[in-house]
């Protein structure tokens, strides 16, 4: 296939919009014209699914290799990192000549090694972590006007974060010059907060709750762009020749209670709900096309093997994946295998962290069957609610199951034992600033966290890149808010919400551990930060830090570190 002929590939990711979020899949209150209409135009994989929250899911998606596999397990607390030695889908696009861009949400990784711009992306304009006002991102984004990450640089773009998304994927496709390329938009809506313009929401405000109109006005706006991109495609020539793939990556988050396909649970459930996800493709010039649909169990793995056959591409040596190529399927209408067992699990090895922690907390599918949490067995075929518990009636099917699910664990679980590590001391990225996002053991990723102060401490893994003399400095505010240590952050009033005034902290003291080597250091009461430094050797070794009172008790740990090698 020559560069002439090759297809673009624009792949739509939303976040926490469920299967019955959309109005051509039944809801009775939403209205998604565009989408609905895209619908209408693609091939449809009706048992489609994805892992049941969003950085798992992202993980499939661009490696084709289960969550526990790759290490993108868990949403946080280390957990969020890709298998830095697996090729992504940018890095195989890349390497068969196409343009790569990616817009929007990553979460999978905010440093290096696992940047966007270090996995394949040659342009990237995103948010860190899991969304806007996450710890990680820039202080005071509020979705309206924000500071985004354009590759190694933080700038502003004017705007609601959708239509910017959209509105910088467009004009990097103009800028790609005939060659062909691969977008990815990865929306944060309409994931919470829930802020929107009002024009927007207005229309559900007499119909549903304030926040399904808040959650409903997020899925229209995205609709407005899908369509806004439909006629750019016309417009430039490249309807025809673009594979355009919309899909979610988790179960609804907001939206079960107005409508839910009739599917049992939500975000972060095992059951049916959680994972079962739309998942549309539109390909005129590939015969994929005409509103049909492909039945049968699919998995979000099977996106990148699908699309390296669908676009002809070369692959490394030994590349394997956990998906299958659906291609056949999306243009002949093959059926897929009725034989797959497939398992759907996430996590991390803490006990408590939303209860899907362990051995057997897994839904195991086939065909018709659901097998959640290694004991109740559904048929979804007749019982899509999952309220008819059937293993007593089918045990041969259940120990079926479970024997799949034993030997796919005996593959995997060993995974939650290992943390992949932050890579400090390169020129790719130093100085590096690190987030209590990314520490192993304790959750504090949001500004829920921050403001209300997690008083615990977890830790850093690192990887040093090169011996030498570091520098790091621990901040508990981000430097761009110039907050003391001590102080409360204020109320934050965005433009369509806010957050409340963050706690005040009596810091006298901070200590921190980096290697086998522990400092402390007073804190004078205006001083926005503390600054170590310490020699450091090759290989790998952890970072953890703690605010401590007059009376020498410990308080929190520093929510922001950064690190820097020092004299080149």
């Amino acid at each position: 296939m020559s560069d002439a002929t090759k297809p673009n590939v624009i792949f739509i990711l939303t976040d926490d919009q469920g299967y019955g979020d959309l109005s051509c899949l039944g809801n009775p209150v939403l209205h998604t014209p565009n989408l609905d209409q895209l619908h209408g135009e693609s091939v449809r994989c009706t048992d489609f699914h994805v892992a049941p929250v969003c950085t798992p899911t992202r993980g499939e998606l661009l490696t084709g290799r289960d969550a526990l596999y790759n290490g993108a397990s868990f949403v946080c607390m280390g957990r969020s990192l890709l298998h830095p030695d697996l090729p992504t889908m940018a890095d195989i696009f890349a390497d068969n000549d196409y343009y790569t861009g990616h817009f929007g949400k990553w979460h999978l990784g905010d440093n290096y090694p696992y940047r966007p711009q270090d996995r394949g992306f040659q342009e990237t304009i995103h948010h860190p972590s899991w969304g806007i006002t996450s710890a990680a991102d820039y202080f005071g984004n509020d979705y309206f006007d924000d500071h985004y990450r354009h590759g190694d640089q933080i700038e502003q773009y004017q705007g609601y974060c959708t239509d910017i998304w959209f509105e910088q994927a467009m004009d990097w496709i103009d800028r790609c010059d005939n060659q062909p390329f691969l977008a990815y938009i990865a929306t944060n809506a309409p994931h919470g907060p829930l802020w929107v313009p009002d024009r927007y929401r207005d229309p559900y405000r007499n119909q549903v709750r304030a926040n399904e109109a808040s959650f409903f006005g997020m899925i229209a706006n995205i609709d407005q762009n899908l369509g806004r991109l439909d006629r750019y495609l016309h417009r430039n020539g490249l309807h025809e020749n673009t594979i355009l793939i919309f899909m979610t990556d988790n179960g609804t988050a907001s939206g079960e209670n107005v409508f839910n396909a009739n599917m049992k649970g939500k975000k972060s459930s095992l059951y049916e709900g959680g994972h079962r996800v739309p998942f549309f493709v539109r390909w005129p010039d590939g015969n994929i096309q005409g509103g049909r649909d492909v039945e049968g169990l699919t998995r979000g793995t099977d996106l990148l093997p699908t699309l390296i056959d669908l676009c002809g591409l070369d692959l490394p040596d030994g590349l394997i994946f956990d998906g299958l190529s659906l291609a056949d399927p999306l243009q002949t209408g093959q059926p897929v295998s009725t034989e797959r067992i497939s398992v759907v699990q996430f996590g991390h090895p803490n006990e408590g962290i939303w209860g899907y922690t362990a051995e057997d907390q897994a839904a195991v599918m086939w065909q018709h069957w659901r097998l959640v949490n290694g004991h109740e067995l559904y048929d979804v075929n007749t019982d899509l609610g999952q309220s008819n518990d059937l293993s007593a009636d089918y045990p041969d099917i259940v120990s079926r199951l479970c024997d799949h699910y034993q030997a796919w664990w005996d593959g995997v679980g060993q995974n939650l034992d290992r943390y992949h590590s932050l890579t400090i001391g390169t020129a790719n990225e130093n100085p590096m600033r690190l987030c209590s996002c990314d520490w192993a053991w304790v959750y504090a990723d949001n500004q829920g966290n921050i403001r209300g102060c997690v008083m615990d401490s977890g830790t850093w893994h690192v990887e040093v890149a090169k011996e030498g003399r570091y520098s790091l400095t621990l901040r508990r505010w981000p430097q761009e808010s110039g907050l003391c240590i001590s102080a409360p952050a204020p109320v934050m009033q965005g433009v369509d919400g806010s957050w409340p005034e963050g706690k005040a902290l009596p810091v006298a003291s901070a200590w921190l551990q980096a290697d086998d080597i522990e400092q402390q250091k007073p804190v004078v009461p205006d001083a926005t930060q503390v600054t170590f430094e310490t020699e450091l050797a090759t290989g790998t070794t952890t970072f953890k830090s703690w605010w401590h009172n007059t009376g020498g008790d410990t308080l929190a740990g520093a929510y922001y570190l950064t690190v820097e090698r020092l004299g080149g």
